[in-house]
Parts: structure tokens; C-alpha cells; sequence
């Protein structure tokens, strides 16, 4: 337990200190933000802010997830699944930096097209479900709250890339306001600590004999991400001072997915990123109804906007919306406990 919370207070503490450096090397270097010109008009006082601040967030990770592994008998051992979970996590980074270097360069707020944007994420979660099958061996059925009799066989990749791609996207259209992603994802990534944690406790009951992953190993990289998230979100609280970009928001969203993969709570991920969920589900509305009959169901698209738009000054859309995250998140957890009481779990 004890290496999780260093983990965690590793990351918080480069994010929390590395952040101003940051800011202050991309105001230099000219990476500001650019606001879509629909937007709130309030938003247009950010325009400028730096940008890419997931960097950061993806520096701290990675040394809190390394420095997790040392202990008082040393350096512990890494494992294939919290290994292959941190190397998506930095793919993913990657290809959020692409589109953000792309609407720096071309000063526009649209980085790269929705076709190669798609493409990365498939290449990204077909060689992670890939690895995962054949290195790590998870299985290849669905899973709730651990897993079900459901074997998905070849689909199962196509189901990894979808969930990637859907949990990616959907905090990068939650990222809007300033600390609303990153607050509510912090939340998120410290539910995968307790569930991991509570696997690793728990190994006979969850049959990790036959899943493959290290649970504790995926604790260490969940913790990492909840204290980089919080230390981030000291800087990006309203008035933002910076913010992550899709650098960090495809990058935090494709770590949900791949934590719940791993530790087969795949459709639990639903309940505990139910914010991400919403926000989504509000665009796709949006449109649908937009273009069978012309009328808008909100004012702007994803709901926050909406909200804003209504009068709500941004710090009370922010605060609600991560009051709603919290209760989602708790729901998640109250599910996942009450799964292991009503299943003859023994404490």
C-alpha cells in the first residue's frame, strides 16, 4: 500500500511544481490555445492561455509509476500489464500532441482530421488489445464488475478500439471549462486504485490466475494518474493558467478504457466516468435530432456549454458537474463492493 501512495504523491508533487515551469517555457515557445469561434464569448479571454499542459500530466506518470517500484528492498519487479498500460497511455499522448502541434502551426482549433485522428486510435488499440491477449493473457470476454461467460473471440479487439476511442473522445469534449476534465478524472483514477488494490487483496475471488494482469502493478499506474490529475488541476482550476490539450485529454480518456481492460471492469467504466458519458451522449443527441428536424435540443453542445449559455457562471457549471462526477463515481464503487458481498467475497 504503501508504494501506491508514493506513487500518487510522486506524481501530485511533479505536476503540482512542473507545471509553472511549463507554463512559463510555453508562453516562450508561443503554444497558446485557440477557442472555437461558437463558443460562449467569455471563453475568448483564454484564447492565448499555454497548452499541451498533458505533458506534465504524462511526465509525472511515468516517474511516479517508476519510482512506485522502490522500496526499502529495493527496486520491485515491473510487470507486462502495468507496462503495456503505461505505453498506450503515452501513445496515446502522442497522438493528442500531433493534434495539438497541428492547431498551434496552423493556427486554426481544429488539429488533425477526424479520419487520422480515428486511424491513430485504431492502430493504438489494436496493438494495446493485441499485447494484451498474447503478452499479458486477459481474456477476451466482457466484463462488469469482473468477468462474465461472455467471450467476445476476435471482437474483442474491435471492442477494446471502440472503448478506447469512446472513453478518449469523451473527455476530450468534457475538457471545455477550466479543470472540469482533470478534476472529474482524478476522481476516476482514484476509483481504479481502490478496485485494483482491492483485486490484488483479492485474488482468489477475481481468478487473476487466469486474467493475467497485475492488479497491484495497475494500482501503482492508477494512483500516478490521480496525483498528476490533482496536482494539474491546481493550475487549471478556473482561472485556468493552462490547459492540457488533447495531449492530456485523449491521453487521460484512453486510460480509463485500458485500466478498466485490464482489470475486467469494462462495463463499470460506464458508471464511473458517467460525467464523460453524459457529455457525449449530449453531442450525439445533438446532432442526431439537429439533422432529422433542424431544431437543437440545447443551446450549444456538449451539455456544459449548454448550462453556460443558460447563465451559469462557469465556476458553478464546474463545481455541479463535479459534484454529479463524485456521485457517479461512488455509485461505481457502492456496485463493485456490493458485487463482491452478494458473490460470498470474505473480507
Amino acid at each position: 500500500m504503501t508504494n501506491i501512495m508514493v506513487a500518487g504523491a510522486v506524481a501530485l508533487v511533479i505536476s503540482l511544481l512542473g507545471t509553472p515551469v511549463a507554463i512559463r517555457m510555453f508562453r516562450r515557445w508561443g503554444w497558446g490555445q485557440l477557442i472555437r469561434e461558437e463558443g460562449p464569448q467569455a471563453h475568448y479571454e483564454k484564447r492565448g492561455t499555454p497548452t499541451m499542459g498533458g505533458l506534465v500530466i504524462l511526465a509525472a506518470v511515468v516517474i511516479g509509476y517508476v519510482v512506485g517500484h522502490v522500496g526499502s528492498g529495493g527496486i520491485s519487479d515491473f510487470y507486462d500489464s502495468g507496462l503495456l498500460a503505461l505505453g498506450t497511455i503515452v501513445a496515446l499522448a502522442i497522438l493528442g500532441f500531433l493534434d495539438d502541434i497541428i492547431k498551434i502551426r496552423k493556427a486554426r482549433s481544429l488539429g488533425l482530421q477526424k479520419r487520422a485522428k480515428i486511424v491513430g486510435q485504431l492502430i493504438i488499440g489494436l496493438g494495446f488489445a493485441f499485447l494484451a491477449v498474447e503478452v499479458v493473457d486477459i481474456g477476451t470476454d466482457l466484463s462488469f464488475f469482473r468477468s462474465t461467460a461472455l467471450d467476445f473471440g476476435l471482437f474483442f479487439y474491435i471492442w477494446v478500439f471502440l472503448m478506447i476511442a469512446a472513453s478518449s473522445n469523451g473527455v476530450n469534449l468534457t475538457d471545455g471549462l477550466d479543470g472540469l476534465a482533470v478534476g472529474s478524472a482524478a476522481q476516476v483514477f482514484g476509483a481504479f486504485v481502490v478496485i485494483a488494490f482491492w483485486q490484488f487483496r483479492h485474488k482468489i475471488f477475481y481468478d487473476l490466475s487466469v486474467t493475467g494482469s497485475d492488479p497491484f502493478d495497475l494500482a501503482l499506474v492508477a494512483s500516478a494518474l490521480a496525483g498528476a490529475c490533482a496536482g494539474f488541476l491546481w493550475w487549471n482550476t478556473a482561472p485556468a493558467k493552462i490547459f492540457m490539450g488533447d495531449t492530456g485529454s485523449l491521453m487521460l480518456g484512453g486510460a480509463m478504457a485500458v485500466l478498466a481492460i485490464m482489470l475486467n471492469t469494462q462495463l463499470l467504466l460506464a458508471l464511473l466516468g458517467g460525467l464523460y458519458v453524459v457529455e457525449t451522449m449530449s453531442v450525439i443527441l445533438q446532432v442526431a435530432v439537429f439533422k432529422r428536424t433542424g431544431k437543437r435540443i440545447f443551446l450549444m453542445a456538449p451539455i456544459h456549454h449548454h448550462f453556460e449559455l443558460q447563465g451559469w457562471p462557469e465556476f458553478t457549471v464546474i463545481v455541479r458537474f463535479w459534484v454529479l462526477s463524485a456521485f457517479s463515481v461512488a455509485f461505481g464503487i457502492g456496485l463493485f463492493y456490493a458485487d463482491f458481498l452478494t458473490k460470498g467475497g470474505n473480507l
